[in-house]
């Protein structure tokens, strides 16, 4: 049976057959991506796709058009249960910067392509790029690969999801090269700068809640130091310690070492913290971000002595920075998590931030696996998983209970191809003897 209204079945291939009433539907022509009723589709390779997973998404967006049922899907196999969560996978950003590489590809066929970085933090999307002879010029911490002194202006150079810093498209620009064709910039990414660009008008400090060398954070803090005096915070034991600087409980001079790297350039400690608005990278937790925003704002009314009246005379009324999509998987993880699981498998690029936390929002309530593809799972007694806390694959034995019906919670990143999490859903199935057929 399925959670969220979803009929009952005996195996997945009553979902597969789905497929066929849904395609049916008044404005679902093409579940692959090309007509919708609902919101904007890409053209991205089929083999990103997921018939299965498709038609569960859609079954439940027919059900929940408001989004507001975010109980996880159940695929009952008997003696294995998986309950998928309500949102997962690729967002519109991912999406986006997939079909607009693709095409360049297509649309360029004997010019050299590059990729500013990897495209999104996803390996098989990332290796499938490089195959049609895309070339990475830098690494996810921008080092260059390949020196820009060898590109020209007959060059195209891809702009990733993450963005990029006013410097680097500087630097294109003045090669020649036009970037603006081939920027594939999340619009949620651009919603946290035109945010920023407000904030940094009314002479606030942009405080941004981000990984430092994170490519989002690096392109965010480029945008907003070009405008107001800027600092990153990793997480709240760093805003609490921003705060000691707020009120002058720490020296000054001190600020500089312990922010190395994290402040804008002129930074004036004495100054710059009178006045500060809070953003983010997207992919990082709402509630930290929240958190920290809380923090700093009760931390500037109790030293200003501040009321509701003249709280804006110090800290920046500034909404949520977290893209939908993040947010939608947070809150759907959060959800599956009240279902009484035996574990949680979490699918996604090792180096994704968005996966990441949602593997440590699941960490907190049972064993979580993180796994990149169903390879990971070398057999039904043994996975190799990572963990993002001390960068390592570990070879964890017997991961699965010896009882029935196992019970697990599944989900991932928003660069995350549901055809990988089909796999990791076949894989699955073959250990507990289910042999799912195609459509």
């Amino acid at each position: 049976m399925f959670a969220g209204g979803l009929p009952q079945m005996g195996s997945l291939l009553y979902l597969c057959n789905l497929l066929t009433t849904i395609k049916n539907l008044p404005g679902n022509k093409n579940i692959a991506g090309k007509t919708s009723i609902y919101m904007k589709t890409f053209n991205v390779p089929s083999t990103y796709r997921s018939p299965l997973l498709s038609a569960i998404k859609s079954k439940r967006k027919q059900q929940d058009k408001l989004k507001k049922d975010f109980s996880p899907s159940l695929i009952d196999l008997g003696p294995l249960q998986i309950y998928l969560a309500r949102h997962f996978g690729f967002c519109y950003g991912v999406e986006n910067a997939i079909e607009i590489s693709f095409r360049t590809i297509e649309e360029n066929p004997g010019k050299r392509i590059f990729l500013l970085s990897e495209m999104i933090h996803n390996p098989q999307v990332n290796a499938d790029l490089q195959k049609r002879g895309l070339c990475f010029l830098q690494d996810t911490y921008g080092h260059e690969l390949i020196p820009f002194s060898e590109l020209g202006p007959d060059d195209i150079v891809i702009i990733p999801a993450f963005g990029t810093t006013l410097e680097i498209e500087k630097k294109l620009a003045a090669i020649g090269i036009q970037t603006e064709r081939y920027n594939t910039t999340c619009p949620f990414v651009e919603k946290v700068w035109n945010r920023s660009a407000q904030i940094a008008a009314n002479n606030y400090t942009i405080v941004i809640h981000g990984k430092p060398k994170h490519e989002e954070t690096r392109a965010t803090f480029s945008h907003a130091a070009d405008r107001t005096p800027s600092v990153v915070v990793k997480d709240m034991k760093e805003a609490e310690i921003l705060a000691k600087y707020i009120t002058g409980e720490y020296a000054p001079e001190l600020f500089y070492e312990a922010f190395k790297g994290q402040y804008s350039e002129g930074f004036d400690v004495r100054k710059d913290l009178q006045r500060i608005g809070v953003v983010n990278q997207t992919t990082m937790l709402a509630s930290d971000t929240q958190a920290i925003a809380d923090f700093l704002k009760q931390t500037m009314i109790a030293h200003y002595g501040l009321t509701d009246a003249t709280v804006a005379d110090h800290f920046a009324d500034t909404r949520d920075t977290l893209c939908y999509a993040t947010n939608d998987n947070q809150t759907a993880v959060s959800a599956m998590l009240e279902t009484p699981a035996d574990l949680a498998i979490v699918v996604g690029g090792y180096n994704s931030s968005n996966t990441s936390h949602l593997v440590e929002l699941c960490e907190e309530k049972l064993p979580t696996y993180y796994i990149s593809s169903a390879d990971k799972i070398l057999n039904p007694k043994e996975i190799l998983h990572y963990n993002f806390h001390t960068k390592q694959e570990l070879l964890t034995r017997d991961f699965l209970p010896a009882t029935t019906p196992t019970k697990i919670l599944i989900t991932s990143g928003a660069s995350c191809p549901d055809a990988v999490v089909e796999g990791v859903i076949r894989k699955l199935a073959e250990g507990y003897g289910v042999v799912l057929e195609e459509e």
